[in-house]
């Protein structure tokens, strides 16, 4: 069991990654997914700014061709009739000149006017006008297509009518330079932008550059990006992991103090201020567990060492009136019962045995009770008529001791009145037991004090030492623990005072001093002052 208990404890720490390694990872996922995202962003608009940048300096191209080289008296389709109506300007002036047609008088065309050819529909076919490293074509209206740079090795990409047609659209409403990007029929991917081959044509001129060498730049900052983002994760990667094991350091310091704990310290506790807020918090809420459960703990203890203690001293008490019994017993067994002279003082301590272990039963019974939850009759009492109602019985149990009552009235309380009589009792009790037969003095005192009614039984017995005090509610403490049964009971009666009071909500002490005798004291909530009627 313990072999599969390792091995299980084992696989479990080989499948559990620990905290740093979780955090280091997310924490490197995140970056280089914004550095993926970045490297993105920046392509496209890298790619947009070098596309649109080369549109524009391929439209300024296109702006500086001189427009004669396109006709602009030219037909679409037809011969330009711009050098047929030139000549017939130049045969009129002749004719007014009185100059004769010939050779010397033909028209002469401008050193920058294209040459015309025919057999290609009236384009114009001066390669000198044309950068080698374009394509050109133009598109008439009826959507006939004329690419001029295909017979030099550079083909130009057609597009559809309706691409032509929103071309021509975006060139009206648009000032913008307007591009695409298409490839042509031998898969070379060009850059192309349109204008008109002069104002007022509905043609398109369209121009056309390879874009290859746009994409070499766009590889190579796509490059150096790349390269530049695993260096900043390699040094993420260098720089992280101290800075991580130093924020995790008091995190390591709290799980060794758990262990600690764990090893039963229960002392142990958690420096609450690391200057981590969330660690503080955490070590402040461990500290305040730690704290309950010490005090839990202890209380177990302590309860236990009651328990102990009380089944220790319950059996002692029981012990000796039934060794009392059962010797009278054997005494009777033994031919005493026959002899009248022994046998009814047996009998007589067998009784009075017997009455003290159903006294200690039923006080058990009560603490029980107490324990659980007591069931009080409560009602409004004058509490100085209670203690009037109860001085006979008091003067009974006092003998020759002297008694003194001060009754301030009226004292109204709301109590449970058999309850309130029984803790007067065993406190008067208590008191006559540890005062003198014949010199004793007893006090009882009722009055209102605080907002408190206060009630008190003060006698001038021999006192209880300070340090037995604080233990005199304990159920089957003695002070004097060389008393015999004669001068004490079994210890319960001022524990049974305490519980009562307590279930009253009011409070019961001990004022005592070595020689000069002891005061008990209780307080209950006091209702007011009310005369006879009310009760």
């Amino acid at each position: 069991m313990n072999a599969r208990g390792a091995l299980h404890k084992l696989k479990h720490r080989l499948t559990t990654k620990s905290l740093r390694s979780q955090l280091l990872a997310r924490s490197l996922f995140i970056l280089a997914a914004l550095l993926i995202l970045i490297g993105s962003l920046q392509y496209v608009i890298m790619r947009d700014f070098l596309y649109r940048n080369q549109a524009e300096a391929m439209m300024s191209e296109l702006r500086n061709i001189p427009r004669d080289l396109f006709g602009g008296g030219w037909s679409m389709g037809n011969v330009p009739n711009k050098a047929h109506k030139s000549n017939d300007m130049n045969h009129e002036n002749n004719a007014v000149q009185g100059g004769a047609p010939g050779a010397d008088n033909e028209p002469q065309m401008p050193d920058n006017v294209p040459n015309y050819d025919t057999a290609n529909g009236g384009r114009p076919n001066n390669p000198v006008f044309y950068m080698l490293d374009k394509s050109m074509a133009i598109i008439d209206l009826d959507g006939t297509y004329t690419d001029i740079t295909a017979s030099r090795g550079i083909a130009s990409p057609r597009l559809t009518d309706a691409q032509y047609d929103e071309v021509r659209e975006q060139m009206i409403h648009q000032r913008k330079v307007q591009y695409r990007v298409a490839a042509s029929e031998d898969g070379i991917e060009q850059l192309l932008v349109f204008t008109n081959p002069y104002p007022g044509s509905d043609a398109i001129l369209q121009l056309g550059q390879k874009t290859a060498p746009l994409k070499d730049v766009l590889l190579r900052q796509v490059s150096i990006f790349a390269g530049l983002s695993l260096l900043a994760l390699i040094g993420g990667v260098l720089l992280f992991l101290p800075l991580l094991r130093r924020t995790l350091r008091p995190l390591n310091r709290m799980v060794e103090a758990v262990a600690r704990i764990d090893a039963g310290s229960l002392n142990e506790r958690f420096p609450a201020d690391q200057g981590q807020l969330e660690i503080d918090r955490l070590a402040e809420s461990f500290n305040g567990m730690l704290e309950r459960l010490a005090h839990s703990f202890e209380a177990e203890r302590e309860a236990k060492e009651q328990m102990r203690r009380f089944i220790a001293d319950a059996s002692h008490e029981l012990r000796t009136p039934l060794t009392s019994i059962h010797g009278f017993i054997e005494v009777l067994l033994r031919g005493a019962a026959d002899r009248r002279e022994q046998l009814y003082p047996a009998l007589n301590s067998m009784q009075g045995e017997s009455t003290r272990i159903k006294k200690l039963v039923e006080d058990l019974l009560t603490l029980a009770k107490l324990d659980r939850a007591p069931q009080l009759h409560l009602s409004e009492v004058r509490l100085d008529r209670l203690m009037e109602e109860m001085e006979p019985h008091l003067h009974m149990l006092a003998g020759e001791r002297e008694v003194r009552f001060h009754l301030e009235a009226p004292i109204l309380v709301k109590c449970d009145a058999d309850k309130i009589k029984q803790v007067v009792l065993n406190l008067f009790h208590n008191a006559v037991q540890h005062t003198d037969a014949a010199n004793g003095v007893i006090e009882v005192t009722v009055q209102a004090k605080n907002g408190q009614a206060v009630g008190s039984v003060r006698d001038n017995g021999a006192g209880i030492a300070e340090e037995h005090v604080a233990h005199v509610f304990d159920r089957f403490y003695r002070s004097d623990t060389s008393r015999t049964r004669k001068h004490g009971g079994a210890g319960l009666g001022l524990a049974i005072s305490q519980s009562l009071i307590a279930a009253h909500e009011g409070k019961i002490f001990v004022e005592s001093k070595l020689g000069a005798g002891s005061t008990f004291t209780f307080t209950l909530p006091l209702l007011g002052s009310s005369d006879s009627k009310k009760v």
